[in-house]
């Protein structure tokens, strides 16, 4: 197992990350005093993991599992309502835990619903989707969508720990393996070239599951984003750029009701929006383009998304949290190891559209 720490000022907590982490839930709960414990997870979760989970759960506090209805089109005030309203018949208190078992909708809802419960009580992300080891269990962002944007509604709250399984990952849909690999290909286009480059070398072994090189990709991805939101832990500067492929991202979901793609998919595809924006302003050459969308294309993700409406997508964009009086400052790229924030024309952001398949 190795421990990988976030540190924020003179708070602490700990990314665990190894195999068979899941039958050891309870020692890693114990230590918190809680009690009692509130596992919520999905209805295609509570099978495969929850139960299990709340039979351990059980040897250090009074324990409750909280089963919601899946997928990104329940990622909403009523099902994040749904959970509170189950903490409060449980009896849950200020020194309880809310357990996230999940992918990164469960730790959105269950992390908000954590924060916002009798103005915030603990949270333990325990994910079971690499997208989620990856990313979204890290850095205390949580919160579900508006229809009208994505993640509209939120509050940072920070976990008390982070314990990432790789052997959930077996139990893991295809599918949504390959979404998890576009934080991975994000995270090495943040960082340097050198490991964006292990990053694409790995991705055969990623895609077949191979256990070292995934714990290589989650331990990577969690000590490039624990240090970012260690140094900027609400995002007022250098945390934005995490968001790179994200702005574009956002809008494919928002436009698809949030169910036709998952996130990562649409992420895929913002990335190599954003990269291309990057070459219509100037920053980077049509080779770092196509090494992009290669990466996106090996992972088996999707580089175009046909068919969206360019000027909807754009309406979409400038309601994003991100904007500012309308104003939409786009997370792009200098070269493979840096992003920056830049405005550009909407003609430049039409035009990266339209290549990206938008009508």
């Amino acid at each position: 197992m190795q421990r990988l720490p976030v540190r924020l000022g003179n708070r602490t907590y700990d990314i665990l990350i190894g195999p068979a982490l899941l039958p050891r839930l309870a020692e890693f709960v114990a230590p918190l005093s809680p009690t009692s414990l509130h596992i919520v997870c999905t209805e295609v979760v509570a099978p495969l993991y929850g139960q299990a989970a709340l039979a351990a759960c059980r040897s250090v506090a009074p324990s409750y599992l909280v089963a919601i209805p899946d997928g990104e089109g329940h990622k909403d005030l009523a099902t994040a309502s749904r959970v509170i309203d189950a903490l409060v018949g449980n009896r849950a208190d200020r020194r309880s835990i809310v357990i996230a078992l999940g992918g990164g909708v469960v730790g959105d809802i269950a992390g908000f619903a954590a924060a916002t419960f009798m103005r915030g009580v603990r949270v333990v992300q325990v994910p079971t989707t690499l997208l989620a080891q990856v990313d979204s269990s890290v850095g205390g962002k949580t919160g579900v969508n508006h229809p009208r944007g994505k993640n509209l509604i939120g509050a940072f709250h920070q976990p008390s720990a982070v314990i990432a399984d790789i052997s959930a990952l077996a139990t893991l849909p295809d599918r949504e393996l390959r979404a998890g690999l576009a934080e991975v290909i994000k995270h090495g286009l943040l960082a340097d070239r050198g490991y964006f480059d292990a990053v694409v070398a790995d991705l055969p072994l990623l895609l077949a599951r191979d256990p070292a090189a995934l714990e290589r990709a989650v331990h990577g991805s969690c000590a490039i984003k624990a240090a970012v939101v260690g140094r900027d832990e609400r995002e007022s500067g250098e945390r934005a750029l995490l968001n790179l492929g994200h702005t574009f991202g956002h809008a494919i979901e928002t436009l698809t009701g949030y169910t036709t793609w998952l996130h990562g998919e649409a992420v895929a595809c913002g990335l190599v929006l954003a990269t291309d924006l990057s070459r219509r302003l100037g920053l980077v050459g049509p080779e770092i383009v196509d090494t992009v969308r290669d990466a996106v294309a090996r992972a088996g993700l999707p580089a175009r998304i046909p068919g969206l409406d360019r000027k909807a997508a754009i309406a979409a964009m400038r309601g994003d949290k991100k904007a500012y009086a309308g104003r939409v400052e786009f997370v792009v790229l200098e070269r493979i190891g840096q992003a920056v924030r830049r405005p550009a024309d909407e003609a430049l952001v039409e035009a990266t559209l339209a290549d990206g398949g938008f009508v």
